[in-house]
């Protein structure tokens, strides 16, 4: 419990206090597209065939308080950006069922995508080496990381993403 408790605070405190960052120097998004994962209809998804897209990938979880925050943020971006920018939530998540419920429940309507067990290393091989959910990452068409955030977005962090995505 005491565990629990202290992963809770150490992702509220980031949720609160992360800036979105740009990156400087690009970070390569390969680990992200050599990964399959599972849709939320529990069949396999290559990831590959999102490059030479424009991606928000927003790690999430369904127990974490500001990745449920970000869905409406997540849900009108996507509306907003459809067919330029694609967002994926990625789902620290290995019960398909669980998570097509919340889906409908939380009314999203972009990519869902669930982890199972190769969720924490996948966001550690993408710059999170502290685990931190929300972690979110901003791709540009040509597979680099042009920007990323831990903790929760908000729209002003969505709005810099389009920038920096459809400049490219």
């Amino acid at each position: 419990m005491k565990t629990l408790t202290a992963s809770c605070f150490f992702v509220l405190f980031f949720a609160l206090l992360s800036p979105l960052t740009a990156i400087g120097e690009t970070q390569d998004a390969s680990p992200l597209f050599s990964s399959t994962l599972q849709s939320a209809d529990n069949k396999p998804v290559a990831l590959a065939q999102y490059r030479g897209k424009p991606l928000v990938v927003n790690f999430w979880a369904r127990w974490c308080p500001p990745c449920r925050a970000e869905i409406p943020e997540l849900s009108a971006f996507q509306k907003t950006h459809r067919g330029q920018i694609e967002v994926l939530g990625i789902g620290l998540e290995d019960d398909a069922t669980a998570v097509s419920a919340f889906m409908k429940q939380h009314k999203m309507d972009y990519t869902v995508l669930l982890t199972g067990n190769q969720g924490t290393p996948l966001m550690q091989a993408l710059g999170n080496k502290q685990g931190g959910l929300p972690y979110t990452l901003f791709i540009d068409r040509q597979g680099r990381v042009v920007g990323k955030k831990i903790g929760l977005l908000r729209q002003t962090d969505l709005a810099k993403a389009a920038e920096l995505l459809l400049a490219r």
